[in-house]
């Protein structure tokens, strides 16, 4: 893989924003009640969309260390074909799509909208629409640079 410059930390005043915004984005979702595992899957469906390895190892092996099912991350891609998400967990990863999508659906479908606001509050539904925005910018920026995946003992 071509060496690129990287963007990220490069610029700490941008990547600190970035940590920040991540961060609030964190709170937020806590202070809504939102399962840590439903955030992690929108981060980790969000970076198979958009294809950044160094967030699907990140979240991937988050997920894990929280008690993830290592059989959900595997068929995560195909999750609509399965019955091992939840009502909630299966609004989160519709709505993810459609934001990490956003560009080739120019919209979120009122379909995907309504379930969502059905299955969550006011506060977890702002939450996750910040979640995935949030991931998708940091796939972005891992993309772009090549960010190399970090040493794991296996």
């Amino acid at each position: 893989m071509t060496e690129r410059i990287h963007v990220g930390k490069r610029v700490p005043e941008i990547y600190q924003a970035m940590a920040k915004l991540q961060a609030e984005v964190e709170k937020a979702a806590a202070n809504a009640g939102v399962d840590q595992k439903i955030l992690e899957l929108v981060k980790m469906r969000s970076s198979q969309i958009n294809h950044c390895a160094f967030c699907l190892d990140m979240h991937s092996h988050d997920a894990l260390q929280m008690g993830e099912s290592p059989r959900r991350l595997f068929v995560l891609q195909g999750w609509r074909e399965t019955e091992l998400f939840t009502e909630q967990e299966r609004a989160a990863l519709a709505l993810t799509e459609a934001i990490t999508n956003v560009a080739t659906l120019h919209d979120v479908p009122d379909d995907v909208y309504e379930e969502a606001t059905r299955v969550f509050t006011e506060e977890q539904y702002r939450a996750i629409v910040w979640e995935a925005i949030a991931i998708n910018s940091w796939n972005r920026m891992c993309v772009t640079s090549h960010a190399p995946l970090p040493e794991r003992a296996e």
